[in-house]
């Protein structure tokens, strides 16, 4: 959520191993005076025990989940949150270095609502939260 503007809070779900991505998520976030709060797990064990075991997150949210972690991968927690009734309508958006049609595709058929390869991690970040801004103040997201 913009400081100029009162739309609705969404929390911003990182899933995300690497400590430099995550950086650059939290830098983006201040250079656009984005509001929303961001919560990080560092794999999808991490993430499915915040999703389901915590109060960190309440409202809407947004997971934004990398491909490649250690315990459990990008694919693995899509599969489980597809099947559990209370997370099979969670909101995925991709963001990963993986360009390969396979991983994309992979992603898809899981119904992510959008794939993004991670490039130039400064402007790259920027332009994928000012995507995401304007998608959470237009799309009427499920609620925890």
């Amino acid at each position: 959520m913009s400081s100029t503007n009162n739309y609705k809070q969404v929390t911003i779900l990182l899933v995300d191993d690497d400590d430099v991505d995550y950086m650059a998520v939290q830098r983006a976030m201040k250079q656009l005076r984005l509001l929303n709060p961001l919560v990080r797990a560092r794999d999808g064990l991490e993430a499915l025990s915040i999703l389901t075991h915590s109060e960190a997150i309440k409202g809407s949210y947004l997971i934004l989940l990398d491909l490649n972690m250690p315990r459990m991968n990008g694919f693995e927690f899509l599969e489980h949150i597809r099947s559990d009734p209370t997370l099979s309508s969670s909101v995925v958006f991709m963001l990963t270095t993986s360009s390969t049609d396979e991983d994309r595709m992979k992603a898809y058929s899981h119904h992510v609502a959008g794939y993004m390869v991670k490039t130039d991690i400064k402007d790259g970040f920027n332009n994928i939260f000012n995507m995401l801004e304007g998608y959470w103040r237009i799309v009427e997201l499920p609620t925890v």
